[in-house]
């Protein structure tokens, strides 16, 4: 009281002022056929219609709560000061009664918006916007701006920002120097500002402190409130690009009914029949034919689809990716192509001319069409072709070294541990294998092995000492298919539901000791499985025909790969993690700024992925065995999703891949010694348990201050019963009552949103870019003995192979498509790492955020030292590719390594 005073009269910060810098990206250095955003918004700074800024107290409150409030705290504090005149008796007295006041004022204060709302600043106003010139390298541009400094402002917490241009920016920061009574005071933005008229509420920004909702300075508690409204919506009407709205919408938008019922798919989502993961809402009109099908955007403007504007890809990733490359694949690729669907490849060599030379489209094909409209450079970027028609793509790493190693059964069930997709092998525990499908419905489908199939390949053992021994292991396909098989079967593809099982050899490496090929018995499911046994040979026909037999089994791992592994245990289930994290943690939230970095570019590639991959006819159905049937069984198989078994302790004790162990290395004792994604991922996973564990210990002091936590509450409730919402009944949630409870659920999601993806991601081209190795469609069924086909396999076992799986179109389709999703763009964001580095003004979270970094970097060296020990089989394999999935850093492009924060491809 006294220093204001002072300075009312003396005058002292009179005409004083306070300097800023605001860093943002102009619309047009991003598009620069955007000519309104370079000429009119230069028209509107000339005519006044400019940027403005205000900033907003963190200390006081504004003048229309000054004389119901603060004039009484004013009162009240006066009062206390001169308690210490009386008597302690009278003072003691005093004092309750000023306590008591207090209480009363405070609760006023924290529950009266027209009190909290913190004291605004004059506008200022953004200079020299016309003539700064902008830099074309990096498209950020530094503007100053200076405020009037006003003692009743005091120390700003937050600023609006009006603009009055014609055309958004991208505003980054904005930093004010020698705040009086504070110094420096930074404000990280990262967001799209449209112009005013835009938006129904103010643009506000607050600084990059950090506060839980109850320690939030009174001031910004209605504006911190606001702003979660705002984000929230209000449920009705058609998104637009400059709305930021995040809501949640069924899987209601895959089909297309008005074009036929070829194009008819199931709403997953909000049924116990297809349950499904809630995704981004964008409000587009029902379908003619169907009022509960979400109508689809034209294929020329997938680009265009609703997500909130932060959440799009960046504008170096969108050239980097998808600005030109899947618009336009998907835009061409139609019926031209169809003369491909029935061409074959002839040999492996046939294959390798794909990335030694490059194939001769026919004659007649799209592409002659395009290459008269579309710039060469462009052409040959897109179509991986040289303009003259010929299809060339990277070499696999999975051939890079040795073209036939990939054939042997020692690569076959290496990869299965260090492969694209290592999640799915579990220790075999009872022989023979059994099933869990209902016996009223699907009748025996237990399996068919027998001792004598495998018993003389155990280098001596009896089943029953492997089992004891933990040295038998499947790869189960059996019963997540087994219900689809009939139906896929009546379309082109034609599949089986496999059990492969391996036996672990003292060098460490898995054996295949026989798979198991099933159909369903053709009097009707509940009569059981028909099911043929395949052991392993090595000449004559029956060599190739365990060739085959290993195909049928790639060709089931690659679908369900691509589907569970990869689509759902990732990109599907993360996304409402992402929408309640907007809607209930406000940004200065610690759980917010935690884990906002794992959410980046999620909502935008699954919304490019309804448009164009896993809708009905998209690039998925085309290309992957269940076809029209795939996100159908991927939300059948979403009824087995547990949310806590997402992290990997609990799914490698789940999978019996590993046991409690106090003395072992993170607790773990793995019963693959040699296990590269489980070895490397735990190594990743304490990592992030470990920063999480800090993380969260700083903000939260024990159990109860989790449990009072309101935005968190409802942050979990939400995912609960809305983003999870066919979930919400299971009783595997953790409560989040416990501190625990926060560092066990985040250390999860950040594992699935970064490693778990990358593991699961990032090796499909360096595997699967080579067909043969990882097939997605089968095409006939195995040749029987005295058939014309088996007669063709004795004959030409490679002919034979490539003609029963993946046909020449669906292999450019396929490759095309997992080479982009396999590619890292050159902005990317990996794990330890930040976008900015002061995304916090709390030393100790910046301090542990750098150990965090440092383990990192020390696991980098960790696996460098492992894939060179040549004890350790799994790691190379005979195809001499090291394993690096979970290698946590890369460079842009291709690299089969490196760990985003985030599922941004």
């Amino acid at each position: 009281m006294f220093h204001q005073i002072w300075d009312a009269i003396t005058g002292e910060h009179e005409g004083r002022t306070i300097k800023g810098t605001v860093i943002l990206t102009k619309k047009n250095v991003l598009d620069f056929n955007d000519f309104n955003a370079s000429i009119l918004d230069k028209f509107h700074e000339l005519f006044g219609q400019r940027v403005s800024l205000q900033l907003i107290s963190a200390v006081n409150a504004d003048p229309g709560s000054e004389s119901i409030v603060s004039s009484q705290f004013s009162l009240i504090h006066q009062c206390s000061d001169f308690l210490s005149a009386f008597p302690p008796p009278l003072s003691i007295l005093i004092s309750n009664k000023i306590g008591m006041l207090y209480f009363e004022y405070v609760f006023f204060f924290f529950f009266s918006e027209q009190a909290l709302r913190g004291k605004l600043g004059k506008p200022a106003y953004l200079e020299n916007w016309i003539t700064e010139v902008t830099p074309l390298i990096t498209g950020d541009s530094e503007f100053g701006v200076t405020f009037d400094w006003d003692e009743e402002v005091g120390v700003p917490g937050a600023f609006i920002i009006r603009s009055l241009h014609d055309s958004e920016f991208y505003l980054k920061s904005l930093t004010l120097d020698d705040v009086p009574g504070h110094g420096r005071i930074h404000f990280v933005c990262n967001s799209w500002v449209y112009p005013a008229d835009k938006y129904k509420t103010n643009r506000v920004f607050f600084t990059n402190e950090t506060f839980l909702p109850s320690e939030t300075p009174a001031p910004l508690i209605p504006y911190r409130e606001d702003e979660l409204v705002t984000l929230r919506g209000n449920g009705a009407g058609e998104l637009k690009e400059w709305d930021r709205v995040y809501d949640y919408a069924y899987y209601n938008d895959l089909g297309e009914p008005d074009k036929g019922a070829k194009y008819v798919r199931p709403v997953l989502g909000g049924s116990s029949e297809y349950p499904y993961p809630r995704r981004g809402r964008t409000g587009r009109p029902p379908t003619k034919t169907d009022p509960e099908t979400e109508s689809r955007l034209p294929l020329l403007m997938s680009l265009n689809i609703y997500v909130p504007r932060d959440e799009r890809f960046g504008h170096l990733k969108m050239s980097d990716f998808l600005g030109y490359g899947l618009k336009s694949v998907l835009q061409f690729l139609g019926p031209e192509f169809e003369a491909l669907s029935h061409n074959e490849f002839d040999s492996f060599a046939d294959t390798l001319k794909l990335y030694e030379g490059g194939i001769k489209l026919p004659e007649g094909s799209a592409l002659d069409d395009i290459r008269d409209n579309i710039p060469f450079e462009l052409l040959k970027e897109l179509f991986q072709t040289d303009g003259e028609g010929l299809f060339k793509f990277p070499m696999p790493q999975v051939i890079a070294e040795d073209k036939t190693a990939w054939r042997t059964d020692e690569e076959f069930g290496r990869e299965m541990l260090a492969g694209v997709n290592p999640v799915i092998i579990k220790r075999l525990q009872e022989f023979p294998p059994t099933s869990n499908l209902d016996p009223k419905v699907y009748g025996n489908q237990n399996s068919a092995i027998t001792r004598d199939h495998i018993e003389n390949n155990l280098d001596g053992w009896t089943i029953e000492e492997a089992l004891r021994s933990n040295k038998l292991f499947i790869l189960d396909h059996h019963d997540a298919l087994m219900p689809y098989v009939s139906r896929i079967n009546s379309t082109t593809s034609k599949i089986y539901a496999t059990r492969t099982l391996l036996f672990l050899q003292n060098n460490g490496t898995l054996k295949p000791l026989a798979i198991e090929l099933s159909l369903p018995n053709p009097k009707g499911d509940q009569f059981g499985a028909i099911s043929k046994v395949y052991t392993p040979a090595e000449d004559g026909v029956e060599a190739s025909v365990w060739q085959l037999a290993k195909a049928y089994v790639a060709v089931n791992d690659s679908g369900y790969h691509q589907l569970i592994s990869h689509w759902l245990n990732t990109h599907a289930t993360i996304e409402p993690f992402v929408i309640a994290t907007n809607r209930q943690l406000s940004v200065l939230h610690p759980i917010h700024k935690l884990l906002h970095p794992h959410f980046r570019d999620t909502m935008n590639i699954n919304a490019l992925a309804r448009q164009a991959l896993i809708s009905a006819g998209g690039l998925l159905e085309s290309t992957v065995f269940p076809g029209k049937y795939a996100m159908e069984m991927s939300s059948v198989l979403y009824k087995n999703w547990v949310f806590p078994e997402q992290g990997l302790p609990a799914d490698l004790i789940k999978r019996g891949m590993a046991v409690k162990d106090k003395d072992a290395p993170h607790g773990l004792l793995l019963l693959i010694k040699d296990y590269p994604y489980a070895v490397d991922g735990l190594k990743i996973w304490s990592a992030i348990e470990t920063w999480v564990h800090d993380y969260c210990h700083f903000y939260y002091t024990d159990d109860r201050s989790v449990q009072v936590d309101s935005e968190l509450q409802s942050w979990w409730k939400e995912l609960r019963e809305e983003g999870h919402g066919d979930k919400k009944d299971e009783p595997w949630w953790p409560k989040m009552q416990t501190l625990k409870d926060l560092i066990d659920s985040c250390t999860t999601i950040i594992w699935v949103g970064s490693a778990l993806h990358a593991a699961v991601n990032f090796g499909q081209y360096p595997y699967a870019g080579y067909c043969p190795n990882r097939p997605t469609i089968g095409r006939r069924f195995m040749p029987e003995p005295g058939s014309k086909e088996y007669e063709e396999l004795k004959e030409n076992p490679e002919k034979a192979f490539l003609k029963t799986i993946t046909a020449q179109l669906q292999t450019l389709l396929g490759i095309s498509l997992i080479e982009i999703l396999s590619r890292h763009s050159t902005d990317e964001v990996y794990l330890g790492q930040r976008d900015t580095p002061e995304w916090t003004t709390d030393a100790e979270p910046l301090e542990a955020f750098g150990r965090f970094g440092q383990d990192l970097g020390d696991i980098e060296d960790e696996i460098v030292e492992m894939n060179g020990d040549e004890k350790l089989r799994n790691r190379v394999g005979p195809v001499k590719m090291p394993y690096t999935l979970l290698f946590p850093t890369s460079q842009g492009g291709l690299t089969g390594k490196g760990i985003p924060n985030s599922v941004s491809i």
